[in-house]
This record gives structure tokens, sequence and C-alpha cells, in this order.
């Protein structure tokens, strides 16, 4: 039966999927992220929601982890391991969200950009 509390925390969980913020690594390439990588955090949160409904153990998404490196991959270089980590995990966002194009970030002295 539902109690007063699991209800309120219930609620509590569903609008954190639409209104917490998105962690990014420190260095302000936090404002670059593509939109459809915020959405996909958003459904991928919501699809975590139901899953720990089912007795799952909450854990971060996919594309958390890859916006999170994204935006790290932007503020210092990365070594192997984790070149290989952000890799991997680009693979499965991109996949899971049939992303196969790049957008191209012009405006800049150099020669045009290529941002994921």
């Amino acid at each position: 039966m539902n109690t007063p509390k699991t209800v309120e925390k219930g609620i509590s969980e569903i609008v954190g999927v639409f209104c917490d913020p998105i962690i990014v690594f420190p260095g302000g390439w936090g404002d670059t992220l593509p939109e459809w990588l915020k959405n996909a955090i958003t459904l991928e949160r919501l699809a975590m929601n139901m899953r720990v409904l089912k007795g799952e153990l909450p854990t971060g998404t996919d594309a958390e982890a890859c916006a999170y490196l994204n935006t790290a991959s932007l503020t210092q270089p990365m070594d192997h391991d984790w070149t290989q980590i952000y890799l991997y995990i680009a693979g499965k966002t991109y996949t899971r969200w049939k992303k196969t194009e790049m957008q191209r970030i012009s405006g800049w002295n150099q020669p045009d950009i290529l941002c994921i």
C-alpha cells in the first residue's frame, strides 16, 4: 500500500528527472552540450527511475557519463584509458540515439572544428 512518504518520494524522483542539473566537468564547456544529448539524459533518467521501481539499484546513465566525459575532454587532454572509456560510452550513446553526424562550430580563427 502506498503511504504518503512513498508517494512523495516517487513524485520527487520524477521531478528530479526533469529538474536535476546535468553534471558536467568544471571548466566552462557545459553550455556546449547538444540538445539531443540533454534530451537523451532526461529520457534515460526516466527509464532508470522505472527500473528502480522494479528493484534495480539506481545508477548514472550512459548519456550522463557521455556528457561528463565530453566536457572533460574539452577541458584537458585525456590519457589512453580515459580516451578508451569515453569512446566506448560515446559509441553506446550515439548508437542508442541514432546520431551519426557531428555538428560544425564556426566563427573560430582556426579552420572549422567538429563538436559532438
